[in-house]
Parts: C-alpha cells; sequence; structure tokens
C-alpha cells in the first residue's frame, strides 16, 4: 500500500503566501541593482529547494548563497544591464533613421530582444539548480524551444506589473516558480 499525499487548500495558501514573500525579498534585495544576480540566483534556489525537495532553506543557507554569488551575479547583472542598452540604442536609432535598414531590421532587432529575454529567463532555473552562470546559460541555449516559452512568461508578468504595479515584486516569486516548472518539464540535455 502506498501513501498518498494529499494537498489542501491551507498547503495552496501557504505556498502561495511563501512565493509572494520570496519576491518580496527578491526585490528588496536586487534594489542596489549591482546585486540583481545574486538576489534573482538566491531567490531560483530557495524555489528550486522547496518544489524539488519540498522544504524552503534556512536564512543562513540564502545568505550563504548570496555571497557566494554576489561576484558573478554582479558580472552577470552587467552583462544582461549592456545587452539592454544596445538593444535600445538599437531601437532608438533604427526609429529615428540614423542607422539603414528600417522598419525589417527593427523588427528583427525586436525579435532578438524577445529571444535575449527569454534566454535570460530559462537561465535563471539553472542558477536556482547551482549551476554557473555561464553553465546556466549554455544549459538554456540547448533548449531553444523554451526560450519563447519563457518569454512569454516574462511578458505575462510584466504586463500584469505594469497593470498593477503595486504586485511587481510579489510577482517575481511566481515567475521563479514559472520559470522552474517550465524548464523542470525538459530532461536536461547532456553536458548540461
Amino acid at each position: 500500500m502506498t501513501a498518498t499525499t494529499t494537498t489542501d487548500w491551507r498547503d495552496t495558501l501557504r505556498d502561495a503566501a511563501d512565493l509572494a514573500l520570496v519576491g518580496i525579498v527578491v526585490t528588496v534585495a536586487a534594489v542596489p541593482v549591482v546585486t540583481t544576480g545574486a538576489a534573482v540566483a538566491a531567490g531560483a534556489e530557495a524555489v528550486h529547494l522547496r518544489f524539488t525537495d519540498g522544504r524552503w532553506p534556512g536564512p543562513r543557507d540564502l545568505l550563504r548563497s548570496f555571497g557566494r554569488r554576489l561576484l558573478p551575479g554582479l558580472l552577470a547583472t552587467l552583462a544582461v544591464l549592456a545587452a539592454a542598452l544596445l538593444v535600445t540604442l538599437n531601437i532608438f536609432w533604427l526609429r529615428r533613421g540614423v542607422v539603414p535598414g528600417g522598419e525589417v531590421l527593427l523588427g528583427v532587432t525586436a525579435v532578438a530582444a524577445v529571444a535575449l529575454i527569454g534566454l535570460i529567463a530559462l537561465a535563471i532555473p539553472f542558477l536556482g539548480r547551482g549551476y554557473t552562470y555561464r553553465r546556466a546559460l549554455r544549459a538554456a541555449l540547448s533548449r531553444p524551444a523554451l526560450i519563447v516559452t519563457c518569454a512569454g512568461v516574462i511578458g505575462i508578468a510584466f504586463l500584469i506589473g505594469s497593470i498593477l504595479p503595486v504586485t511587481a515584486p510579489l510577482l517575481v516569486g511566481y515567475v521563479l516558480l514559472a520559470l522552474h516548472t517550465i524548464a523542470r518539464r525538459v530532461a536536461p540535455a547532456a553536458g548540461a
């Protein structure tokens, strides 16, 4: 006879509140901007542990994870900000007619921006599994079909956060869970 676990509404409500708290903590930890990479990685690790191992990490474990990822996270944050700046400048210059290419190149740039957002989003759950930033990016690149799905999750969260800005910090935890769920649906690629 196998024991079955049933999830009652209180467990679901507890997980929802915990995810909202994760979102708030990650948002507060990311306020200095230079800590964003470490904050997101530590939050992803917390979500991974809860929904894979069934437990939330303790505060000491999270602080240790945050501290260990501070410098690599800073470099990752700077790389993401640089890429965002380049895409934004490219779109600005194309719209103003400063560079040739017009609407076609503007469309290509928009597609590239969405792919970049999806790639970064898909790398986040792998950070939660303890991957380095570079290894997480390689693992995400090995799953091109999921990049579009992750970009969609980010787009929906951005839309909700734009409509109800007060929910933006709460959404972070739910986005981490959504990305974790998407990445978990596919077996790890060889070498990832």
